[in-house]
């Protein structure tokens, strides 16, 4: 008996039409609805004429456009999750999808059940997050201050104690909020994930923490000794400042 939603569909995105084939049959027999699509156009057209509730999408096309420039066009107008593939095993390849959107990232060749496993952890993660209730606060608008910084959620700024504004891009700004709304709790990257996505970002454990990194940067954290955003081991992370202003 199958797992899946019968209502459930998935777009493969390859070249590789002998690889696309198989998956259609093999995610078809697990209970799945598939379809495919060999280039940027086919896709297109695919995801304008049906509704999917997953693309899985090679990163490497041998002509046309390439799998980043796919998943960026993808993550501009649908939210959908995605799962990207490639032959390649590379740390930078890996972050580059990951900071594109990326729910996760498989490494050619792969087993069919290991696929299998991520689409089906992938889709309840992306499930959990639609049903999410909105999130409750005091005053969700106003500016939270720490050791001299000050957070404005209402203009979407940071500015640092001699006054600087800090560029924070979207999902940056995301995660340092939900950190900082949260201040003195331990939260786990799972946590972080169904705080922080939305239509527009539906990001990947991984990605959290490359995000992390750039935060620290711009809030000139020392790696080493790290003043306001703590690393718990094997649990996540804590907004943890010294001082309360």
């Amino acid at each position: 008996m199958s797992v899946a939603d019968p209502r459930s569909r998935i777009l493969i995105v390859d070249d590789d039409r002998l690889l696309c084939s198989f998956l259609e049959k093999f995610l078809a027999s697990e209970g799945y609805v598939m379809a495919s699509a060999h280039d940027g156009r086919s896709m297109r057209r695919a995801l304008a004429d049906e509704p999917f509730d997953l693309v899985i999408l090679d990163l490497g096309f041998p002509a046309g456009e390439d799998g980043v420039t796919l998943a960026r066009n993808l993550r501009s107008q649908y939210d959908l999750p995605l799962i990207m593939l490639s032959g390649k095993n590379s740390t930078i390849d890996k972050v580059v999808c990951l900071e594109l959107g990326a729910d996760d990232y498989v490494t050619k060749p792969f087993e069919p059940r290991e696929l299998l496993a991520r689409v089906r952890t992938v889709m309840r993660r992306f499930a959990k997050r639609i049903n999410l209730p909105e999130q409750v606060g005091a005053d969700r608008s106003a500016a939270v201050c720490f050791e001299g910084w000050q957070l404005d959620p209402a203009r979407y700024k940071l500015s640092s104690p001699n006054g600087e504004n800090v560029r924070l891009t979207s999902q940056e700004f995301q995660i340092l909020s939900a950190l900082v709304e949260r201040r003195g709790r331990i939260l786990s990257r799972e946590q972080i994930l169904d705080i922080v996505a939305n239509r527009n970002w539906t990001p990947y454990d991984r990605s959290i923490d490359v995000l992390i990194g750039k935060i620290r940067r711009k809030l000139r954290d020392n790696a080493r000794d790290t003043q306001f955003i703590k690393t718990i081991r094997g649990v996540g992370y804590m907004f943890a400042p010294q001082g309360r202003d």
